[in-house]
């Protein structure tokens, strides 16, 4: 069975089966009006962005090997690991939120280094999933975050340091977890997974033809309709004097008068 880029097999699939069963179930059990219907397991915007990337890094660091020549047919023992560790630091607002929250501003040294390798495993999922150039773009704005003060005057601004810049992108909602992230665990999620299942059951071959022809009905540009039916109608003219007897090429002066194509 194929998840990600990989293909393991046995429990290892059953366990990414359940690991996308469960973050499917959390994200339509949110959507849902039942939470505040029945009073029962309500999360504040922080806790579901929280475990909303908790489900995601888990399933980055098991479904995507670290390199091309990774085994892709088994789980190495160190991906079990980061990803393990990368779930707990990006749900580390999820466990841990009531205590965060009762020392805003003031980061314990705990906070600061869960803070710290949750920013370097969400990185290094990045890298395995959507490519090295999204890395470089934001270790660019990392970079400027530390180094404001070396910069040009016109973008020059006091530097942050390490345990200010962590704390303001990973333990509160305006960095990491902020207005993105909780469109993602709102809405894009719902999407991608109704697209999902419509792909499954087969109903995609339903819209793709009507996409095609729109794409193509589209995609035709200004004046080629009518350059066709001009040459054809020249092309008919031809054949036309041909079986009279007097084949009549076409005429490209009269057409250049009438400021026809050639």
């Amino acid at each position: 069975m194929a998840m990600g880029l990989r293909r393991p097999g046995g429990s290892m699939a059953t366990l990414l089966v359940l690991i996308g069963l469960t973050w499917s179930l959390f994200q339509l059990w949110i959507a849902s009006p039942l939470p505040e219907m029945l009073h029962v397991l309500v999360f504040n915007q922080a806790r579901v962005r929280s475990l909303h990337l908790a489900f995601a890094l888990l399933l980055a660091f098991l479904a995507y090997p670290a390199s091309r020549r990774a085994p892709a047919d088994r789980i190495p023992p160190s991906d079990l690991v980061l990803a393990a560790v990368a779930s707990f630091s990006s749900g580390y607002l999820w466990w841990f939120y009531e205590s965060v929250s009762a020392h805003t501003g003031i980061p314990t040294l705990f906070d600061i280094n869960v803070a710290g390798v949750g920013m370097a495993l969400l990185l290094e999922a990045t890298r395995r999933v959507l490519g090295l150039p999204m890395v470089v773009l934001a270790l660019l704005l990392l970079a400027y975050i530390f180094l404001g003060e070396h910069m040009p005057d016109l973008i020059a601004h006091k530097s942050a340091s390490f345990g200010k810049a962590m704390t303001h992108l990973w333990l509160g909602t305006e960095g990491v977890f902020g207005v993105a992230l909780g469109v993602s665990a709102g809405l894009i999620f719902l999407f991608v997974l109704f697209g999902a299942l419509l792909e499954t059951a087969g109903a995609g071959g339903i819209f793709h033809p009507q996409r095609r022809g729109l794409a193509g009905a589209f995609s035709r540009r200004p004046g080629q309709g009518r350059g066709a039916g001009l040459g054809r109608h020249r092309h008919d003219l031809g054949l036309v004097d041909h079986q009279r007897g007097h084949h009549r090429p076409a005429d490209d002066s009269a057409d250049q008068a009438r400021g026809l194509p050639a």
